[in-house]
């Protein structure tokens, strides 16, 4: 399988050229793969892009999900900012705190260097008050001492197997944020609707690759957006409003995404959008800067309005 990899690694390598100029740029070029259309800028086209050898790689890419999974077993510090906001925008609880995790014989625990929290952030016993809270710490933070997890996603659930009620509603949101664009089982109305390579959820949006500069790197960029000729029913299937993924030219890695969902169901009720940059440490990808706004709903639950930062550093394998 690795040596698969790096096979496939040199040939889409091999595919690409490093030039710069996308300033003087002519009309965009569309193709049809797989009955999808997708849009490329000319610099793109002046490059000879393989694109259907890209758009089966996006496809079944997992990188980016693991990214997030890598954190299970990696030493990190963490500046960590978490805001909830009331209905008219005022601060209402917070929290502002720097965390170290330690990796030592696959068992990670984390030291709370410094933490300052305002209003219901905690409840009286302790506990996070808002399920964003407790979404960010199940992402960021440890509690005591966790041995036995692995970064493997291979054949991974998401279908909050085994969890019930809100532990499964809080699994469920969390893999549709962090792992976008990928069919998610189990989650009312929403789940078939997120499988963006899927012929029937394809043909509501458009596809465009290009490329560009992005944090110093040269990059393809691979943008996702609903058609502008979309019908007010064809709109109500739409959960992800937006993606911009930029994946190094040289290595294909992704480096950076922004994505913005939104979707009004009886059990959710979210409008999100997320900012995540990606960093190399080693062998391992893992996220560097996560920004979040958003707001939803979960069933029987207050709405929630939050804005945080995770800012990761200092990691160690």
């Amino acid at each position: 399988m690795k040596a698969l990899i790096i096979f496939s690694v040199s040939v889409f390598t091999s595919l690409y050229c490093t030039s710069h100029d996308t300033t003087n740029r002519a009309s965009d070029t569309t193709i049809i793969y797989k009955n999808q259309a997708f849009t490329l800028t000319d610099v793109v086209v002046r490059n000879n892009f393989n694109v259907p050898a890209f758009i089966e790689y996006v496809k079944n890419d997992t990188t980016f999900y693991k990214a997030f999974k890598n954190l299970r077993v990696i030493g990190f510090s963490s500046y960590n900012d978490i805001v909830l906001k009331d209905k008219k925008g005022k601060t209402q609880a917070s929290l502002i705190s720097q965390t170290r995790q330690t990796y030592t014989n696959g068992c990670r625990t984390m030291e709370v260097k410094d933490e300052k929290t305002t209003g219901d952030f905690y409840d009286s016993k302790g506990n996070y008050n808002y399920t964003t809270a407790q979404m960010y710490a199940g992402l960021f933070f440890t509690k005591g001492k966790v041995c036995g997890e692995t970064n493997i996603v291979k054949g991974a659930s998401f279908s909050g197997k085994g969890k019930t009620g809100m532990e499964k509603h809080k699994d469920q949101l969390k893999q549709l944020f962090f792992n976008p664009g990928k069919k998610i089982p189990g989650i009312p109305f929403i789940g078939n609707k997120v499988a963006l390579f899927d012929e029937d959820v394809s043909k509501l949006y458009d596809f465009k690759i290009d490329k560009r500069e992005y944090m110093g790197r040269t990059c393809y960029v691979f943008t996702i957006k609903p058609r502008e000729d979309l019908s007010s029913g064809e709109r109500s299937n739409v959960v992800i409003d937006e993606m911009t993924t930029w994946f190094n030219a040289r290595t294909l890695e992704i480096i950076g995404r922004n994505y913005s969902l939104s979707y009004k169901a009886g059990v959710y009720d979210f409008d999100v959008d997320m900012e995540v940059q990606l960093e190399k440490i080693g062998e391992l990808l893992v996220p560097k800067v996560l920004r979040y706004r958003g707001e939803w709903d979960v069933v029987f639950k207050k709405k929630e309005r939050a804005v945080f930062t995770a800012t990761l550093f200092d990691f160690k394998q």
